[in-house]
């Protein structure tokens, strides 16, 4: 029964805005944390004690080299590497017919690989295909593919070569991941051009301006978590609380749920997403 209210609200929508958190990313394998943890980071377990990627990605380790060692074998296998099920695919096929947008939290590229349109994507948090100076001299991001690349094949007993330590061209001061981990963050160009298409999206579709909207929309919230609820769940409710022309779905394992008053105009599913997809 709760699936076809979906199936049907994915239907009628003339309008879907995505909304995707890491659930959705665990879904199709790019699990942090068990066996694929083990296999790439046995190492660094035994040495410090975390058990899954996102602690290691806060260690303080004893040295840059040690540190970079990490992140490149983290940045590797999470954002160069194909992630291991298709579910951003059918996700793909599952709104590529509707006005599409997609706000998400995850940095791993995911959405582009599986071919989403890029001018449909506002990545808010970063991505790990980027570095940025460690205390921001300009509002500039660098493409880090190649050198990733390097760290990760020229590694040795848990560290890089010193001449691999990445510095910003600009001041030479050593770079850092462009994740919004504090205030240090660049939010760069592309940053700000997503930003405005985001901004553009919701005006053009008068989303929160319910007097005079005339679309039925979808707000698909995926794998979204508490972690930072202000980007995503929040701002969702608030839009479905605003305009009866929305339907918020919900879909999460074991985390799918929406407050009270928006409950008449809601569908919560609680599952793993690429299963729910492939029964939709």
């Amino acid at each position: 029964m709760i699936l076809e209210k979906l199936k049907s609200a994915l239907n009628n929508a003339d309008v879907v805005l995505v909304g995707a958190g890491s659930g959705l990313s665990t879904s199709a394998g790019f699990t942090y944390s068990g066996e694929r943890f083990m296999k790439y980071f046995a190492d660094f377990a035994a040495k410090y004690g975390f058990a899954d990627m996102y602690s290691g990605g806060f260690h303080p380790y004893a040295s840059p080299e040690e540190k970079w060692a990490y992140w490149s074998r983290h940045v590797m296998i999470n954002r160069y590497m194909d992630a291991p099920k298709p579910v951003y695919q059918k996700l793909l096929s599952l709104v590529q017919d509707k006005d599409y947008f997609v706000l998400t939290t995850n940095v791993d590229h995911c959405f582009q690989k599986a071919g989403f349109d890029k001018e449909r994507l506002f990545y808010t948090q970063g991505d790990y295909g980027l570095f940025q100076c460690s205390k921001p001299c300009t509002p500039y991001t660098y493409d880090n593919e190649k050198q990733i690349r390097r760290m990760w094949e020229m590694q040795s007993d848990m560290r890089i070569p010193p001449e691999l330590i990445p510095h910003c061209p600009i001041c030479g001061r050593p770079m850092e991941m462009n994740l919004r981990a504090d205030s240090t963050f660049v939010e760069d160009e592309g940053w700000h051009r997503a930003a405005k298409r985001y901004s553009d999206f919701l005006a053009r579709n008068n989303i929160r301006n319910p007097r005079s909207c005339d679309k039925n929309i979808l707000l698909l919230e995926l794998g979204v978590g508490v972690n930072t609820p202000g980007v995503i769940k929040f701002p969702f409710w608030q839009m479905t609380a605003l305009n009866p022309n929305i339907t918020y779905a919900c879909v999460n394992f074991n985390e799918a749920f929406a407050p009270d008053d928006i409950k008449k105009q809601s569908i919560c599913v609680n599952g793993d997403i690429g299963e729910i997809f492939n029964l939709l």
